[in-house]
């Protein structure tokens, strides 16, 4: 599996660095090679899906040949190729982050306020859907939402899927976000899955942790790393309406760090799972 959203950005760089080296501006590429000036900017911005005829006529005003060559072209293939969920009713926001998973070798998150939609039960996410007051994006339909966030948890839960490790804020346990008894379901499904599955990981952040360094989190955040080393760490930012995905290295790493502070910070796996449990039998005599 691959992440064509995650080739882009990789083809971005590349081009990017190949017309840097050359010491060519991106108007003088676009007069020697044909390509539009204004493609050369989206390409290197990983604003469209590649075409194969662009690139190679960029790579040949750029001298680039041998292993280089063929390196470029098959990231090329790799970025214009498409995904399940480009399916209609899902919605380019999930869509987005089920491309972004499809081709991670691990993913880390942290949520602060809701179960993450890898671990929402089918019977959760309905309710959800079914009482949230704000309105589905213009391109999402609540049928396709739920097919999207299924989707995407089977395909983390495929052989040789990628590891999942998530930290929950005790906050996610203690804030009723469904009914009792669809919520207690909700908690036992985390616990099953984590049991289960050697590959999923679930910490609990205790409301009275004291956190490394005090870099306290300001939103929940994931972060996915991937098995070619030249491509970047994303750090992925969900908001009510709008998402930011971040790849600049110095910004990536500073999540990085506040990862690993919450992880020392967190219960241990064991602890975590004692606290899911207790959470569960609570909810089981509302």
């Amino acid at each position: 599996m691959i992440s064509p959203y995650v080739r882009r950005l990789r083809l971005a760089a590349e081009l990017r660095e190949l017309r840097e080296l050359a010491g060519v501006s991106a108007q003088d590429l676009a007069k020697t090679s044909g390509v539009y000036r204004q493609m050369i900017s989206k390409l290197e911005n990983a604003h469209v899906s590649p075409s194969q005829d662009d690139v190679q006529r960029l790579l040949e005003v750029l001298g680039v040949e041998g292993d280089k060559w063929t390196q470029i072209v098959q990231i090329t293939a790799e970025a214009a190729s498409h995904g399940w969920w480009e399916s209609s009713g899902i919605g380019e926001r999930q869509a987005r982050f089920a491309n972004l998973e499809a081709g991670a070798e691990v993913i880390r998150e942290y949520q602060q306020n809701l179960v993450p939609g890898l671990l929402q039960t089918e019977e959760f996410i309905s309710t959800r859907l079914a009482n949230s007051e704000l309105p589905l994006p213009s391109d999402a339909e609540a049928s396709g939402v739920l097919k999207g966030r299924l989707g995407r948890q089977r395909m983390l839960h495929r052989p040789k899927g990628p590891a999942y490790e998530v930290i929950l804020d005790e906050v996610v346990l203690r804030r009723r976000s469904v009914p009792s008894q669809i919520f207690q379901n909700q908690i036992e499904r985390i616990v099953k899955l984590a049991d289960e599955d050697e590959q999923v990981t679930v910490r609990v952040l205790p409301v009275d942790a004291e956190i490394p360094g005090y870099n306290i989190p300001e939103c929940s955040f994931s972060i996915y790393n991937y098995p070619d080393s030249g491509d970047p760490v994303v750090v992925a930012l969900e908001a009510v309406t709008t998402d930011l995905v971040l790849t600049d290295p110095a910004q990536t790493a500073q999540f990085e760090m506040v990862y690993t502070g919450l992880v020392s910070a967190a219960l241990s796996v064991e602890r975590s799972r004692e606290m899911l449990m207790r959470t569960a039998e609570t909810l089981s005599s509302h």
